[in-house]
């Protein structure tokens, strides 16, 4: 069976969103040093690898629903030890306790308020969630930013997240801003792949590498205008 043309053009890429390291060490900034985090999407393991690297007796668990994705976090992460386990399942189904909850660009896939709803059993006494969502800077948007979110319904300001958060029982501790390099970091990986596959590729691959090259072109249309928001929010 041939393999969806999106993985095909997603496999073997450090990330599969944007991010940086310097977001994990911001929100280990906002809280307690947590005994255990849970990564709610993991993809290929970037962010477990660096909060890992930065918390070496602490114990994560990630989950991601994609196998190859948990084969190729399993093996970037094998140097550190038992204490990192990678999980193939539903990031909707995970089990705490944890002192963190993390999910890089995954929560669209359920939604904030159900993802909140879902995991605020899974913290411990005292655990925050960390998530990031796409997000408008400016009312009305750019036309860059507009055009880039078109296919995702529901883009606001952060207003209109923090209220997202309230209405499912949470409260906002703070917010960060990912633009800039967090998103060349994912984009540039991912183009050098696509232009190696580009020689020999099927239709249904060269369609996915266009829709690829298509978006990054839009981002690079306006860099600034385009963002995630990054929440560390607590049970009110």
């Amino acid at each position: 069976m041939n393999e969806d043309p999106f993985f095909t053009l997603h496999r073997d890429i450090p990330r599969q969103g944007p991010g940086t390291p310097e977001d994990v060490l911001w929100v280990l900034d906002q809280i307690d040093p947590p005994a255990r985090i849970i990564d709610a999407g993991c993809g290929p393991g970037a962010d477990i690898e660096a909060f890992a690297a930065n918390l070496p007796k602490v114990e994560v668990d990630g989950f991601d629903i994609v196998p190859h994705f948990v084969e190729e976090a399993r093996d970037r992460l094998s140097c550190f030890g038992p204490r990192v386990r990678v999980w193939c399942g539903d990031m909707e189904e995970i089990i705490g306790p944890a002192d963190l909850i993390w999910s890089a660009g995954a929560v669209y896939f359920l939604g904030i308020e159900t993802a909140l709803a879902r995991w605020r059993a899974a913290l411990a006494p005292g655990g925050v969630i960390a998530f990031s969502e796409p997000v408008f800077l400016t009312d009305p948007p750019s036309k860059a930013a507009a055009a880039f979110w078109a296919d995702c319904p529901g883009v606001g300001m952060a207003d209109k997240i923090a209220t997202r958060v309230e209405s499912a029982g949470f409260r906002t501790r703070a917010t960060r801003l990912i633009t800039g390099r967090a998103w060349l970091d994912y984009y540039l990986p991912l183009m050098s792949r696509a232009a190696r596959l580009r020689i020999g590729a099927g239709p249904d691959l060269a369609r996915e590498l266009d829709a690829a090259e298509d978006e990054f072109a839009g981002w690079r249309a306006a860099p600034t205008d385009i963002a995630y928001l990054l929440s560390v929010v607590e049970p009110a």
